[in-house]
């Protein structure tokens, strides 16, 4: 069996968990290729991620013409096929937000993909994000190509679910992966309740990089990080609000943002504006080394998202021991519980100001003690290797015989979905 993966944008420096996902996949013996609708070959900057563009085939990176030649190509040798995946085409369009051209855009591109995946003798294709990817893979599936799943992240297919005609794709798909029980619990709404049995959490995961790491004990410096794109979602203009309040106290700190995107400048100015510009530092992209370095340098994470899924940087920050401070918001309260961090409204610039203060005074050794109730919850929890195994058996690989899924709770604040499961070869 070969499989492939579909993403919009890969590699890409925040979708360092769907490297690592395929990774594991490929030390089971499970044999994926890479496809991408585009490239952000600009924005690279980890090795890793370097790495996986030369094994990786961008749609767009073809012509138009090659496009065009193999919609026809496809409507000339497949006809009742191609004009089911039209009609198909022309059902899920007419009520997008994206209009029925883009739409169409997405049968050349699936048109393609089923010439591609013939060529590799591909049997099943796997797409991250519930948006384009799972759209262009169904359609595929339409035209006669592989069975389909798709991992759905969040929050966009949640926003925006009837216009990305996500119940069609749960209906259509062979199964369905959420990568929380918030997630799935979503997942329920858009779709019709005999299609639940086929969606199934698996988390995001981390590997040895951040699970196997050395512990490095909290330094005595006052600074937080927070990792993410520059953007309205992530709340980093509040934070950056807070901070100017925890500066008119007098409280002495330094706030690290680590990533880059369209706020950058509103970021930068209001730092300026609040008088805090010595005390904000935004470093652009970085890789994951550097990640990490960011993280081992600061006392907690903070992330006061708006809208998210269940942000990896999370993850990473638990797994080397540092607390994190977010909101209440999608999956994070599944991750993030009293005992190793702190949750507070979206939105409330006043409680993000009182919790970033405890963090600040809070003694070193109680932020050590949940530091490290966070190791041990991502490691037995987000470890991509357990993971990937439940990708592994949802894909019903003959060459893994996988247990039964064995309940193992080790705390009662989680859910059902987090399963343990062992393999053989």
């Amino acid at each position: 069996m070969k499989i492939a993966y579909l993403v919009h944008f890969y590699p890409k420096v925040s979708h360092s968990f769907v490297r690592r996902e395929i990774a594991a996949l490929e030390e089971m013996g499970i044999s994926v290729d890479r496809f991408s609708i585009r490239s952000c070959a600009s924005e690279l900057v980890d090795a890793a991620d370097i790495s996986e563009l030369a094994k990786t085939k961008i749609v767009l990176d073809t012509s138009k013409l090659v496009l065009l030649l193999s919609l026809l190509q496809v409507l000339i040798s497949r006809p009742i096929r191609f004009l089911k995946a039209f009609k198909l085409t022309c059902q899920i369009g007419w009520g997008s937000d994206r209009g029925l051209l883009r739409n169409l855009m997405y049968l050349a591109e699936a048109c393609l993909l089923l010439k591609w995946f013939k060529e590799e003798d591909i049997s099943h294709l796997h797409a991250h994000f519930g948006i384009n990817p799972a759209a262009v893979a169904m359609l595929c599936n339409t035209l006669g190509g592989p069975s389909y799943s798709f991992t759905v992240h969040g929050p966009k297919e949640f926003d925006s679910a009837t216009g990305l005609a996500l119940s069609e794709k749960i209906n259509r798909a062979k199964f369905v992966v959420a990568i929380s029980s918030f997630g799935k619990s979503q997942l329920y709404r858009w779709c019709d309740r005999s299609n639940w049995s086929k969606i199934h959490v698996v988390h995001c995961g981390l590997d040895k990089m951040f699970l196997n790491a050395p512990y490095q004990p909290i330094p005595d410096q006052q600074q937080l990080v927070c990792v993410g794109r520059l953007c309205e979602q992530k709340g980093q203009l509040l934070l950056v609000e807070a901070a100017g309040k925890l500066a008119q106290e007098g409280l002495d700190f330094k706030l690290v943002l680590v990533g880059n995107g369209p706020l950058r400048k509103e970021i930068e100015a209001l730092a300026i504006q609040l008088n805090i510009k010595d005390k904000v530092e935004i470093t652009g992209w970085a890789s994951n080394s550097e990640v990490q370095r960011h993280i081992l340098a600061s006392k907690a994470m903070v992330l006061p998202s708006f809208a998210e899924g269940l942000p990896v940087v999370i993850m990473e920050a638990l797994a080397l021991g540092r607390p994190v401070l977010s909101t209440y918001v999608a999956g994070i309260p599944e991750l993030v519980q009293p005992d190793c961090g702190w949750l507070v409204y979206a939105g409330s610039v006043d409680d993000l100001t009182v919790k970033m203060r405890t963090v600040l005074q809070l003694p070193i050794d109680e932020l050590e003690k949940m530091g490290k109730v966070g190791i041990q919850r991502v490691a037995q929890y987000h470890d991509v290797k357990q993971e990937a195994l439940k990708l592994g058996n949802l894909l019903n690989y003959e060459d893994l015989i996988v247990d039964p899924l064995v309940l193992t709770p080790v705390s009662s604040n989680l859910h059902q979905d987090d399963v343990r499961v062992t393999v053989t070869k």
